[in-house]
């Protein structure tokens, strides 16, 4: 329960508080932004927001196929040079390719999730900050979307090398 008690002077003391609450709350308003303001950041992070899940789940992908890589090649190595099976140990320079082919591939899906992440953050700081977003937005989306096309350039240049006849023999 709330108490009101009169000052000496007269004036209310839950008064003076509310009224020294609201010029507070006044001096931060600038700070913080419009709804419409809100409105159009959350539209124009959508697709960058959309974009991070999907990295996240390709990189999800590209760290399966790594470990396929690393368990194929642990097996390689312990093959007997005099067993039947030690022509299998010829693959193992392949698969040393396709591997730092991955590692650059996900290299390159984490530097888009930075790059994403850092511009969903630029784009709510420069709403409440009342700074032009768009154009360096725009900018930041086109790098994380140079970076994921690499990281694509790099796993279909591993799938090439992974359709060889040597992952055809058991």
């Amino acid at each position: 329960m709330i108490s009101i008690k009169v000052s000496s002077d007269g004036q209310t003391t839950l008064a003076a508080w509310i009224r020294k609450r609201m010029a507070t709350m006044n001096d931060l308003s600038p700070l913080l932004p419009s709804v419409e303001q809100l409105s159009r950041i959350i539209g124009s992070v959508a697709a960058p927001a959309f974009l991070l899940g999907a990295v996240a789940a390709f990189i999800s992908v590209l760290i399966s196929r790594m470990n396929r890589i690393i368990d194929r090649s642990q097996l390689l190595h312990s093959i007997d040079r005099e067993s039947a099976k030690a022509y299998l140990r010829e693959d193992i320079p392949r698969l040393k390719r396709r591997a730092a082919l991955l590692n650059q591939s996900i290299l390159y899906s984490t530097v888009c999730a930075i790059v994403t992440g850092s511009l969903i953050i630029v784009a709510f700081v420069s709403a409440m900050l009342h700074f032009a977003h768009e154009y360096g937005v725009a900018l930041l989306f086109i790098v994380a979307l140079v970076f994921f096309v690499l990281s694509l350039v790099n796993l279909a240049r591993e799938t090439r090398i992974a359709l060889h006849d040597f992952d055809y023999h058991a």
